[in-house]
């Protein structure tokens, strides 16, 4: 089953299951994907949809550290329980090792020397890491192999 059918079976779980906060999550997801359906008139495979999910997941992010400053907890809160089911949809992360040595391995399959290199390798590192892990600490990673 694509990721697309089982977002949809979820969608219907929980309608069924009067789960408020994860039928309205879906929804969000949902009308993310057909958005990016209707702009660039392609159908969706699982790689953009996990492109669209890893997206809505770091504005949940981003919204949480908002909210923390500005102490509002309740709001927070309830981000947080969107990224929750929106997580589920991730494919299994890549430990903080496993993005290092991936990331050497490219590095020296790209030939990058040094900082300059940073661009080139970061191309050749979203291509095979994109939805496995987070961006934030490849590129940390990156960074730290190209430094020394």
């Amino acid at each position: 089953m694509s990721l697309k059918a089982q977002i949809t079976e979820d969608m219907k779980t929980a309608m069924r299951a009067k789960d408020s906060v994860r039928l309205g999550t879906i929804r969000l997801l949902q009308a993310a994907m057909k958005q990016k359906e209707v702009d660039e008139r392609v159908e969706l495979d699982d790689a953009m949809v996990i492109a669209i999910v890893d997206k809505l997941i770091k504005q949940r992010k981003d919204s949480v550290a908002a909210y923390v400053s500005a102490q509002r907890q309740d709001l927070a809160d309830i981000e947080s329980a969107e990224m929750k089911v929106l997580e589920v949809y991730l494919p299994q992360r890549l430990s903080a090792d496993e993005i290092t040595a991936a990331v050497k391995a490219i590095v020296a399959e790209v030939g990058a020397a040094g900082p300059g290199d940073m661009g080139k390798v970061m191309g050749a590192v979203k291509a095979q890491l994109a939805g496995k892990a987070d961006m934030g600490l490849v590129s940390a990673a990156v960074k730290s192999a190209l430094a020394g």
